[in-house]
């Protein structure tokens, strides 16, 4: 973020928000590579500052601004990232731009529901999310309340790495796994399409 001087009162103004901060248990950490955010880029547009609010090492922070956004960057644990700010994301009360980040996926239901309370109508929220996040009976209640306008389908395998250790997920054979983007516009009623990328 331009002219950060890393202090925990520029994070509250730049998301016009304000909180009692509290702490709460880590959880694991799964750093995603840095391609699933150029190919979001090729299909998405964003408010020129987003929040990453996971962020984690830094991984999706360094390849959204490589791609020209202004980043907002915390985590509820410092895991290294350049110029961001420790905050549990459930404290904040107000957001004034679009969401992007990878959640922790045991809470990945309950980051897309306070992301849409919190951003004004018409903002994005893109999530990084396993693919098996689409099925299940409680999930089809929250999909027809929460409907995504789109979810993008990644064509190839894209690489979470736990603590980041993405040499050692490469050495073992890769993953196994696939991730879509779920982008969500506040507001929307309409229909999810997919795509793929």
């Amino acid at each position: 973020m331009k002219d950060w001087n890393g202090s925990r009162n520029s994070i509250f103004k730049a998301i016009s928000a304000s909180t009692n901060m509290s702490e709460r248990q880590c959880d694991d950490y799964y750093a995603t590579e840095s391609k699933a955010i150029h190919k979001l880029c090729k299909v998405e547009k964003f408010s020129p500052t987003v929040w990453e609010c996971a962020c984690g090492g830094g991984h999706l922070v360094k390849a959204l601004e490589e791609n020209g956004y202004e980043v907002i960057a915390t985590d509820i644990v410092n895991r290294g990232c350049p110029n961001s700010g420790q905050i549990d994301f459930f404290t904040l009360q107000e957001c004034k731009c679009d969401i992007i980040t990878n959640p922790p996926y045991k809470y990945a239901k309950e980051f897309v529901e306070h992301s849409l309370d919190i951003v004004d109508d018409g903002r994005k929220v893109a999530m990084f999310l396993k693919l098996t996040f689409l099925e299940g009976k409680a999930r089809k209640v929250f999909f027809a309340k929460y409907p995504p306008k789109k979810v993008w389908v990644f064509s190839e395998r894209i690489l979470c790495a736990k603590n980041g250790d993405f040499d050692s997920l490469k050495e073992s054979g890769g993953s196994a796994v696939a991730y879509a983007w779920f982008v969500w516009e506040k507001g929307y009623k309409g229909e999810t399409t997919v795509g793929w990328i």
